[in-house]
């Protein structure tokens, strides 16, 4: 049994001659959305994608976390504006009664077009200037900006077939809050707490139950996923992100983890 590396777009593709197709690093997806959920409908269609074309649609648009927080699992206070939208950032936090604010959109990647900012004169100025040229085009949140992330940074449980294999810290440099190392941040392997793991094992179990993104009639777990949280000034985990379409697995802090994919991945076809 073979495989290649090909890239997504790539017309001159032939994805009927494949047994099944693996998203691995599509990371400029968030740019050309409409045209990645077309293929991944045109690939499901002619082979089996993994993970599914309903969870790749399911989770490429944040909207996805509302469901989530819908059936308990925790996440941060979040305003949810909506494409064409007209808000003024002032009053919004002012009803909110935060001092930091994050904005970030509801499709991206890589930190794209996200922005911290103070409850001043001058951050509202700027968070109004961020929110006017983006949400004409696409959907927003804005969140409190929870600035432990700024010395514990972000953790991340990786499943495969359902089983946390390891766990993940990304720390960014200093004074920045973004834990993507295109941006300098380092990234450990992580031992969560006992409570942590289990929140870890919750949201995917929601995602399992909610229905949109099933994995399919076999009842199977998904192949693959990470689930990334911040911690919040009271010490809890929020989660932030649920990557299931094209995340970052981390296999250079637990090799096993790769092989278990690839076990997993075999036992499917």
């Amino acid at each position: 049994m073979g495989f290649e590396l090909v890239v997504w777009d790539d017309p001159a593709i032939d994805w009927r001659r494949f047994g099944a197709v693996l998203v691995r690093t599509t990371w400029d997806y968030q740019d050309k959305l409409p045209a990645f959920l077309a293929w991944a409908r045109s690939v499901a269609a002619v082979t089996r994608l993994f993970n599914p074309v309903a969870v790749v649609e399911w989770n490429t648009h944040k909207h996805y976390l509302r469901q989530l927080a819908a059936h308990g699992v925790p996440l941060a206070a979040t305003r949810w504006l909506a494409r064409g939208e007209r808000v003024r950032v002032a009053d919004l936090m002012a009803a909110s009664g935060w001092h930091e604010g994050f904005l970030k959109p509801c499709v991206g990647a890589t930190a794209r077009e996200t922005l911290r900012f103070p409850a001043t004169v001058h951050g509202i100025a700027a968070a109004q200037a961020h929110v006017d040229r983006l949400l004409p085009h696409e959907d927003l949140m804005l969140q409190p900006f929870l600035s432990q992330v700024l010395s514990r940074g972000e953790w991340s449980a990786i499943f495969v077939d359902g089983v946390i294999t390891h766990c993940v810290r990304k720390i960014p440099v200093a004074g920045d809050y973004r834990v993507q190392d295109d941006f300098g941040a380092k990234d450990e392997r992580y031992e969560p707490t006992p409570a942590e793991r289990q929140l870890a094992m919750r949201t995917m179990a929601v995602v399992q139950a909610v229905g949109g993104p099933c994995p399919g009639a076999d009842g199977r777990p998904l192949l693959y996923g990470r689930a990334d949280f911040l911690w919040g000034d009271d010490g809890g985990c929020v989660l932030t992100e649920l990557e299931l379409v094209e995340p970052s697995l981390f296999f250079r802090h637990a090799a096993a983890a790769a092989t278990a994919l690839t076990a997993a991945l075999v036992r499917r076809l």
